[in-house]
């Protein structure tokens, strides 16, 4: 029987434009575009030129201090641009798709049959290996090193997040071959995490893996909390992460002996007409997802790859982030308030009742904007973080040690067991306007530079 881990301290934050379980239909897009900047860690060699042919699964870059780490096209059609910025810096490259979807050849095989080492050569030369995320640091999982274990988050519970018992739904072989691939790339086990309400049949049938029982409000979801409950990250460890979907992305190759990158992505947030499922693909153009489902007349919006707390802001004709099974649309937040906050604001959301909008309950859901209400203050030791952080670490001293480049303060208090996106809610709540997910994400790329 799974073990049942309760988490009380965090925040679920209710907002309107949830999606039903349906899929919605947009046209297939013709464009795709792959940003090395997605892939944290990751200095890419291209080595094709606009002009040319592709297949799915032909080798675009890789990694320069790993050569063998492949990533790959996620269609068939033709270079379009390699695009660079300063000192020719790798923005992205575009691929204008043909719409055969044409495959390169694929090793149709149940991983477990196979070796270690052979699963390992497979996954690097396939442009899968990027789907996994290695802690300490959150970057693309370094080939070099073996994890004491492997951790799948099977829910996510980010405001609007999917439902992944729905997309998951009669994947359930896909889903076992590429858990049989994770395990052959690890001593340790295979974790999953997963939500005591609505849990996955896909995961409680899954086979060699170590379930565990969530209950509690966001971020109880992030796999590094989760991580930090089940097994925690001692200095000199290594734990590799990875997203449901990119496992089953895994095994349905080893499956059709194939590459296919469909993916399933929910279009949600209080600025869409109808939130719904789409079956898309992996980079893929999302203007055809929003032609026609996004209410424009009420003002400007924000477009986000991702969920509002860790998403990228992207334009309407733009793409879809690596990791992202989700895309959403808000209110734009560029107008004045008529006399701010002297205003009862029922229809703000207020974490320490600020507002009397605390008044009408925890049910209630808003229509919130990207306004942060000010600029960036004094960091005050308010207490504030602890309240919406479940991990046994002290955030805002973990923040000011970072802040501080004390690399001694920072491997104390734990900075090698989290990731930007743990401290989302932190940024949420922070009265000081602190941007604690950039702080996080410098204070970790200066930890490994100087660990290396």
């Amino acid at each position: 029987m799974a073990e049942l881990i309760r988490i009380k301290r965090g925040l679920d934050i209710k907002l309107m434009g949830k999606a039903d379980m349906n899929f919605g239909k947009a046209e297939l897009a013709t464009l795709f575009s792959i940003r090395p900047d997605d892939f944290h860690g990751v200095k890419p060699k291209v080595v094709v030129k606009e002009g040319d042919a592709v297949k799915v699964g032909t080798v675009l870059f890789h990694d320069k201090e790993n050569p063998e780490m492949k990533f790959v096209s996620p269609a068939s059609g033709t270079v379009l641009a390699v695009n660079r910025g300063d000192r020719r810096k790798v923005l992205d490259i575009q691929i204008q798709s043909d719409g055969a979807f044409a495959s390169e050849p694929f090793q149709k095989v149940d991983p477990s049959t196979l070796s270690a080492d052979k699963v390992k050569e497979i996954m690097l030369a396939s442009g899968f290996w990027p789907f996994m995320k290695q802690r300490p640091y959150d970057v693309v999982a370094d080939p070099r090193f073996a994890p004491k274990a492997i951790f799948i988050s099977g829910f996510d519970t980010a405001p609007l997040a999917p439902e992944y018992d729905y997309i998951l739904e009669g994947k359930g072989e896909e889903f076992q071959l590429g858990v049989n691939a994770l395990k052959k790339l690890t001593t340790g086990a295979v974790h999953i995490g997963i939500n005591i309400e609505n849990a996955s049949k896909v995961y409680k049938g899954t086979k060699g893996v170590v379930l565990h029982e969530f209950e509690g409000p966001h971020p109880t979801g992030n796999v590094g909390v989760q991580i930090n409950h089940i097994d925690p990250i001692n200095k000199g460890e290594i734990v590799w992460c990875i997203n449901p979907q990119d496992v089953v992305t895994i095994g349905t190759a080893f499956k059709k002996g194939v590459y296919d990158f469909s993916k399933i992505v929910v279009l949600c947030g209080s600025r869409v007409k109808k939130p719904a499922y789409f079956r898309t693909t992996y980079f893929t153009q999302l203007s055809s997802i929003f032609e026609g489902n996004v209410n424009e007349e009420s003002g400007a919006v924000r477009y986000i790859s991702g969920n509002v707390l860790t998403g990228r802001q992207i334009a309407k004709d733009g793409f879809l982030g690596a990791y992202d099974s989700q895309v959403t649309v808000i209110p734009e937040g560029n107008q004045s308030e008529f006399l701010g906050w002297i205003m009862p604001r029922m229809k703000k959301f207020s974490v320490n009742r600020s507002y009397f909008s605390w008044l009408l309950g925890s049910k209630k859901e808003y229509d919130l904007d990207t306004n942060i209400n000010g600029g960036e203050r004094a960091f005050i030791m308010s207490g504030e973080y602890e309240k919406v952080f479940p991990m046994d670490i002290l955030p805002e001293s973990l923040v000011k040690a970072i802040i501080a480049k004390d690399i001694d303060k920072m491997e104390q208090l734990g900075i090698y067991e989290v990731a930007p996106e743990d401290f989302a809610l932190c940024e949420f709540v922070c009265t000081s306007k602190i941007e604690t997910q950039r702080i996080v994400r410098e204070g970790l790329d200066f930890l490994r530079k100087e660990m290396a």
